[in-house]
């Protein structure tokens, strides 16, 4: 499929979701995120797309695991999507915003209840002693929320990414890859074919 004709990158990227989503296996809404320290190290994790429109990308975190600390020193990320069977990539940079309260309230209360208990008793990205620390605050946490609604906590939220620059990459024979790269420009789009 050419990209060229797409005016709009989140049509093409939602057309691509659609055929992702149809043929991978496993997680066609994984992504890679990439931050950086206050080094300037960067640092990379997969992380689940949770919603996707024309104001950006959305995934959800515990604040102040790594890479809630290294949002908030440097809110710049970039994400990969490869979705291996179709041959294809998408990578989009650019800074992130925290979603509203509401936001994150309603996709939190669409969790699974022993997520949302997960959220509570993780101490993300901490020193875990061993798995029954862990197994502990669940039980924990299960028996302080009982049957009752499980709130989300204040430490964990969501971020939008505000793309700049969506790059659509799709394989080709001998490596001659079709490279098509959409570059915010106000509220327009530039787009362009790139070398492979």
């Amino acid at each position: 499929m050419t990209v060229l004709p797409w005016s709009e990158p989140f049509d093409l990227f939602a057309s691509w979701m659609k055929d992702a989503t149809a043929k991978e296996i496993n997680d066609p809404d994984a992504m890679n995120l990439a931050t950086v320290d206050d080094r300037g190290r960067p640092s990379s994790r997969m992380v689940l797309l949770k919603s996707v429109d024309p104001r950006g990308f959305v995934f959800y975190s515990n604040l102040e695991s790594r890479k809630g600390r290294e949002l908030a020193a440097n809110p710049f990320v970039a994400l990969c999507f490869h979705w291996k069977s179709l041959r294809r990539q998408v990578r989009v940079e650019g800074p992130v915003e925290p979603v509203s309260d509401e936001e994150a309230d309603a996709y939190y209360a669409s969790r699974a209840r022993g997520s949302q208990i997960g959220a509570w008793a993780s101490q993300q990205s901490c020193p875990l002693e061993s798995r029954f620390a862990l197994e502990k605050r669940v039980a924990e946490f299960a028996a302080k929320f009982g049957l009752g609604k499980v709130p989300r906590p204040p430490h964990w939220s969501g971020f939008r990414v505000l793309p700049q620059r969506i790059e659509f990459w799709t394989d080709k024979p001998f490596r001659l890859h079709e490279r098509a790269v959409y570059v915010r420009e106000g509220e327009a789009w530039r787009v362009e074919k790139l070398y492979p």
